[in-house]
């Protein structure tokens, strides 16, 4: 081979000054292309990701900084809560036409005090038209309330809001416990992880019979107030003439200058007399939308006339489609002509939460039984 064909090949002859500089050029092009190769595969797998494989599970997700994580629920904390009591709702969450959020006590509430107020109920934020046709449910928001991360206030640990409550219930070692034998007066509670230790010392398995009369007492005139009233009730059950109806309260306004909410029934018929319910909110003060107690106190009106006096008992229980809790209450009245109402009575219904779901409503609706005394 001649030297020019060894020149364009770019090798030198054996014999030729040039062979270390052609060895030299030839590994040193090959080292570029290699490195060029190398920078051309990095960014395409920057830019279309690593090749994988179809059978390959998918990898899990990389986590957020803590402090990334952190802002991330305080601004979720910010747009979830709702927007009158700034707190993260606990049930149910409702939202306005224009998306607002509510959580249901705080919406009830507001539906209560424009019903004492006799004003429409508006969004706090955007003051739309709210009430229980215009507003609903946003479940999207429930669902995200539940999995945002809540601290245990017994272990400070955090979990998801929504096995935050079996977790104190069924789970926490540091939730607050008492002592088995708190029925026969120990007075002890504690985290639970003592438990053991402290029922295993516990005195009071050994007291004796006479210290143990006082306790039993007590729990007999519990349980013996109890049994009073089954029993009263059965022995309605027995009488001879026996009546109930379902009624429903409509709201009114009195004619004074600062007029009041009140409710009153349709007249109904039972037992073949003719009868009308009367309600007022927390004795009909002046101001009830400014108590944070309500109550609902009603009575019994006899509208039709009797010749002989009418010895009644009757109570109000809820009605069949409403979810409020009444405890059972037996009242007794003699109806007359000069007598023919009763005073008014609380109506017992556990708390103010309660009210306010009667007074949200737009009628409530309950049912009366009435017993006729025979003489």
């Amino acid at each position: 081979m001649s030297s020019l064909e060894e020149r364009d090949m770019g090798v030198a002859a054996p014999g030729s000054s040039t062979s270390g500089l052609g060895v030299v050029a030839v590994g040193a092009a090959l080292e570029a292309v290699a490195g060029v190769a190398a920078m051309q595969e990095e960014v395409a797998i920057r830019r279309d990701g690593p090749e994988t494989d179809p059978d390959e599970p998918p990898k899990k997700r990389v986590r957020l900084p803590e402090g990334e994580a952190g802002k991330l629920e305080e601004r979720l904390y910010s747009v979830l809560c709702c927007t009158v009591c700034l707190d993260l709702p606990k049930a149910s969450v409702y939202q306005c036409t224009n998306g607002h959020l509510m959580c249901a006590g705080c919406f009830i509430h507001l539906l209560a005090d424009s019903r004492l107020k006799e004003e429409q109920a508006t969004c706090p934020n955007c003051r739309c038209e709210i009430s229980k046709n215009l507003c609903c449910r946003n479940l999207a928001v429930e669902k995200a309330v539940s999995e945002l991360p809540a601290d245990c206030p017994f272990c400070l640990k955090q979990f998801p809001r929504s096995t935050l409550e079996r977790h104190q219930k069924e789970e926490c070692q540091d939730r607050v416990t008492l002592c088995k034998y708190k029925r026969i007066g120990c007075p002890w509670q504690g985290p639970f992880h003592e438990l053991p230790a402290h029922e295993g010392e516990c005195c009071h398995p050994n007291k004796t019979g006479a210290e143990l009369m006082g306790v039993l007492g007590e729990m007999d005139q519990s349980h013996r107030r109890d049994m009073q009233l089954y029993n009263s009730i059965f022995g309605l059950l027995c009488y001879e003439k026996i009546g109930f109806t379902e009624v429903q309260f409509r709201p009114y306004r009195t004619d004074d200058f600062i007029t009041r909410l009140y409710y009153e029934t349709p007249r109904f018929t039972v037992l073949n007399q003719t009868w009308v319910l009367k309600a007022r909110v927390n004795d009909s003060e002046r101001n009830p939308n400014l108590s944070c107690k309500r109550t609902l106190s009603f009575q019994l009106l006899l509208k039709s006339k009797v010749n002989s006096p009418l010895e009644c008992s009757f109570l109000l229980l809820k009605g069949p489609y409403d979810d409020v809790r009444i405890k059972p209450v037996i009242h007794h009245h003699a109806f007359s002509n000069d007598t023919n109402e009763t005073e008014y009575v609380l109506l017992p219904i556990s708390d103010s939460v309660e009210c306010n779901k009667l007074l949200a409503a737009k009628n409530i609706n309950l049912r009366l039984f009435i017993f006729q005394i025979q003489k």
